[in-house]
């Protein structure tokens, strides 16, 4: 497995193209260790971002900071581009997810230029391609920032109830490998479970228990299919008191065995 601990590079990733190997990978409860922009060109579906829940349409550029859990649909419609902006990059880049609903033609024209020459610059080889990429680069968090504060000002502030989900989708982060249950996240938040997924259910239509589920099983679904790690290891760093009980939890929820899963093409 790569590094997360190593810079990445920046990259332009069509938005079908993420979904290769399986629409969990990008359907599922997840985060990425770097900043990720993504601008729909044409179709519709629904995104999850830090436990809340929209729909997205064309014309809608979303930004995700590294480590927000999201998972968003990707239907057979649904076209656009991924900005990976690399890790430790040095761009000055929102630090909250956005949701921008772009409708003026000249500002979404300014965006697809924008892309076409970054992705022109990556694919150089010209002298000096890295820099240009990377300058480009810069101008698109100008273009992200210029954005945020036109809609900042109507922007109505989270609830109560979205400020909670988000705590929760922040702690399951960084906690899902550890056998925590919905109610020891509860504690942890200083509510009830009910309450708890009483708010889940009304920021993205399904339980807390939803949410832990899905994040746990894209993790063993990414280590099954990029490491070459024992079923035994990657039950036990998910949490899973035994081997066997991983196996019978994946297996319920995908109606294949983790080895079947693993030889799967």
């Amino acid at each position: 497995m790569p590094d997360a601990s190593l810079p990445s590079k920046a990259r332009l990733v069509a938005i079908p193209r993420l979904a290769a190997g399986g629409r969990w990978r990008v359907e599922a409860m997840r985060s990425i260790s770097e900043p990720m922009l993504l601008w729909f060109t044409k179709g519709q579906g629904r995104i999850t971002i830090a436990g809340v829940t929209r729909g997205y349409t064309a014309h809608n550029a979303i930004f995700i900071p590294a480590g927000v859990m999201h998972g968003f649909e990707v239907g057979a419609q649904v076209f656009g581009t991924a900005v990976f902006f690399g890790r430790d990059s040095g761009l000055v880049l929102p630090s909250a997810p956005q949701h921008l609903r772009i409708r003026e033609t000249s500002v979404q024209q300014e965006l697809n230029v924008t892309l076409d020459m970054i992705g022109r610059e990556m694919e150089s080889t010209s002298p000096g391609h890295d820099r240009a990429a990377y300058h480009h680069l810069g101008l698109l968090g100008v273009w992200l920032e210029r954005q945020v504060a036109r809609v900042a000002a109507d922007a109505p502030a989270p609830d109560a109830t979205r400020r909670l989900v988000a705590r929760y989708a922040a702690l399951l982060e960084q906690e899902f490998r550890s056998g925590m249950g919905v109610g020891d996240f509860a504690g942890a938040l200083g509510v009830t479970p009910t309450h708890l997924t009483r708010c889940c259910k009304q920021t993205c239509g399904r339980p807390a228990s939803a949410l832990l589920h899905d994040r746990v099983l894209f993790e063993a679904r990414k280590l099954l299919t990029e490491t070459d790690m024992p079923v035994g290891r990657i039950a036990s760093s998910l949490g899973f008191t035994s081997p066997a009980y991983f196996t019978r939890s994946f297996q319920h929820m995908t109606g294949t065995s983790p080895s079947a899963f693993r030889r799967a093409p």
